[in-house]
């Protein structure tokens, strides 16, 4: 069974503050469960096809849902990545995730809203909006449609940007409103301008090159079956996965 478990005791101890607290009758091992919700999320599998040294499945999807519901799995993703001490440096970039048919089956204008699923060249799919450190370690993250640009969630995070030096970022974030909402803060751009730009923008060129560290982080994440392809279509379960995948890869 130790080969099973995901998480050590130094681990768990440190998501022990983010745990739920137990009522009444006292909870299933929560290190053999978050060891299976792990291997679920990590190779993309039913719950039902969960090894047996687990639990049972019913337990372990109990579990994942009622967490979800409650955000202890974004809240644990939070709180650890609030540790990042992070001054110099952060990176902002955003990439497509695939929405499987069971997640993109509409059914109809009013199953399909809120879902946060749209269509693209790439065909069905949920873009992921993120902010790394300088390590590509992710900070924060936000969720939308595929369709969705940049600028979205740009703004969507913009208000999360740590105090840092310096963001990096392709050209998809060369809007005006961006880089002075970055001089606000006391943050100076290296983002290079788009090439509908009448005066060109200087940028460090040198700099840009670590951004690299971004793409690297969404790789990674990606290795995550149901990161990297979307099964669930309930967007808070999706991001639920995200977070613990970056949890369990960067903050453990």
């Amino acid at each position: 069974m130790s080969d099973l478990y995901w998480l050590t005791d130094a681990q768990m101890a440190r998501l022990e503050p983010y745990l739920p607290k137990s009522h009444g009758k006292p909870r299933v091992d929560d290190r053999r469960v978050l060891s299976g919700i792990i291997f679920i999320n990590r190779n993309g599998l039913r719950w039902r096809d969960a090894p047996r040294e687990y639990g049972p499945h019913k337990t372990l999807y109990n579990r994942w849902k009622r967490w979800t519901n409650k955000g202890v799995f974004a809240q644990m993703m939070a709180g650890l990545a609030s540790e990042h001490g992070e001054k110099k440096t952060v990176m902002i970039d955003a990439t497509y995730l695939k929405a499987h048919r069971t997640a993109s089956s509409l059914g109809g204008e009013k199953g399909g809203r809120g879902r946060l699923i749209g269509r693209t060249k790439g065909g069905v799919n949920t873009k992921l909006h993120a902010i790394c450190d300088s390590k590509g370690r992710p900070i924060n993250f936000f969720v939308s449609a595929g369709q969705v640009s940049d600028y979205i969630g740009a703004r969507a995070l913009v208000s999360n940007i740590p105090d840092v030096d310096w963001l990096l970022g392709d050209r998809g974030y060369d809007a005006d409103w961006f880089r002075e909402a970055l001089q606000d803060k006391g943050i100076r751009a290296c983002i290079p301008g788009r090439k509908q730009r009448k005066k060109p923008v200087r940028y460090d060129k040198r700099r840009y090159t670590r951004r690299n560290r971004i793409e690297i982080m969404f790789g990674r994440l990606k290795d995550w079956r149901r990161v990297a392809t979307r099964y669930d279509r309930c967007p808070k379960v999706f991001c639920s996965a995200i977070a613990l995948a970056a949890l369990v890869i960067y903050w453990l």
